[in-house]
C-alpha cells in the first residue's frame, strides 16, 4: 500500500514512522509536516531525521502550514521535549525538504495515483483542509484516511472535552470531517486505553539496535510526562496505533459510524468532537466517519515491538 503521512513530529509521530518503515509491505510516498508538538520548520526537520533512522531516507519531506487556519498556534514542548523528540538527538539529516509545500505534494500525489493513496494523518489538520481546498475532488481520489484526533466519548487532553490535534485547529478539522472522505477516526477514547506499559517499555529497553535505542529514548521522556500526570511511567500510543489500524485494519475489535462535527464556537466546547449517534435518520447528510473504539491492544504491541527489533 501507498502512504502520505501528515504529522508533526513528536514522540508518538516518531513511532507511528517506526512502524510503518518497518513494513515491507508499506510504501511511504511522501510525508507532509505540519505545526503541532513544534513549530513547523522542527517537525519537518525531525521528520527527515527519522526517516534516515528508520531506514526511509529516500521519502520526501514537504513543510506545510506553519498556524491553524483562525487561531495562534499552541505548541507542546512539555510533552515532547525542546526538540520534539524527548531530547534525544539524532544525526543531521542528509537531506532537506522538497520545494513543494505538504498540500501541494498531497494533492500532487493523489492526482497521480487516484484510488491508491492512503493518508495518515496524526497531527493538526491544518495541511488537509488547505490541501481540500486546493483540490476539493481530494476526497475522492484518496483511498482511506485516518486521523489520529478527537475525543468522542472520553475526556479530552486540553480541555475537559478537546484532543490536542483537534483543538489545535477546530476549523481545519471540521472542513476534514465533512469533506466526503472515507475516514477512520482513531481517537482517545481507543487511544488512552492502548498503553506502552512499564514492561513493554522495559522490553524495549532490551532490544539492541539504534532505531530500537533511540526509539526507546524517546518514549522514556514521553511516559515521564504520562508519570507525572497519572502517577505510572507509561504512555498511550496515540499515533502509532493509528499507523497499525491503517495498515492492519484485522486489529480493529469495535467501532461505530456517524457523522461528525466539530464545535468552533463555544466558549467552553472549542474543539470537541461531536458525533450524531442518534438512532433516527437526521437532517446531518455528511458522510459517516467510523470511529475506532476497541483494539487488539495486545496484539498491537507486540507488532509495534517487532517492528522496532
Amino acid at each position: 500500500m501507498r502512504v502520505f503521512v501528515d504529522c508533526d513530529p513528536g514522540i508518538d509521530d516518531a513511532v507511528a514512522l517506526a512502524y510503518l518503515a518497518a513494513r515491507p509491505d508499506v510504501e511511504i510516498a511522501g510525508v507532509g509536516a505540519v505545526f503541532g508538538n513544534n513549530a513547523v520548520e522542527v517537525t519537518a526537520d525531525n521528520a527527515l531525521r527519522l526517516l534516515e533512522l528508520y531506514g526511509r531516507p529516500d521519502v520526501p519531506v514537504a513543510v506545510g502550514c506553519a498556524r491553524p487556519l483562525v487561531q495562534e498556534p499552541r505548541l507542546a514542548p512539555h510533552v515532547h521535549g525542546a526538540n520534539g523528540l524527548g531530547d534525544v538527538e539524532l544525526p543531521e539529516p542528509a537531506r532537506k525538504p522538497v520545494a513543494e509545500s505538504a498540500p501541494e505534494l498531497l494533492v500532487r500525489l493523489a492526482r497521480e495515483n487516484p484510488g491508491e493513496l492512503d493518508v495518515l494523518a496524526v497531527g493538526p489538520l491544518t495541511n488537509l483542509a488547505v490541501a481540500v481546498g486546493m483540490e476539493p475532488k481530494l476526497p475522492q481520489l484518496v483511498r482511506k484516511l485516518v486521523v489520529m484526533g478527537g475525543a468522542v466519548s472520553a475526556p479530552g487532553n486540553v480541555g475537559p472535552h478537546g484532543e490536542a490535534n483537534i483543538v489545535n485547529d477546530p476549523e481545519a478539522a471540521e472542513t476534514v470531517f465533512g469533506a466526503g472522505f472515507d475516514l477512520d477516526l482513531v481517537a482517545l477514547d481507543v487511544t488512552m486505553e492502548t498503553v506502552a506499559t512499564p514492561e513493554w517499555l522495559a522490553e524495549l529497553a532490551l532490544v539492541s539496535g539504534e532505531k530500537a535505542q533511540r526509539t526507546s529514548g524517546f518514549l522514556d521522556f514521553y511516559a515521564g510526562f504520562y508519570a507525572g500526570i497519572y502517577g505510572v511511567r507509561q504512555c498511550a500510543m496515540h499515533d502509532p496505533l493509528a499507523a497499525a489500524v491503517l495498515v492492519d485494519p484485522r486489529l480493529i475489535t469495535g467501532s461505530f459510524e456517524a457523522p461528525l462535527r466539530v464545535e468552533t464556537a463555544g466558549t467552553l466546547t472549542r474543539g470537541m468532537t461531536v458525533a450524531d449517534r442518534r438512532p433516527v435518520p437526521s437532517a446531518d447528510e455528511r458522510r459517516p466517519v467510523r470511529v475506532i473504539t476497541s483494539v487488539a491492544d495486545a496484539e498491537f504491541l507486540r507488532l509495534m515491538l517487532d517492528a522496532l527489533r
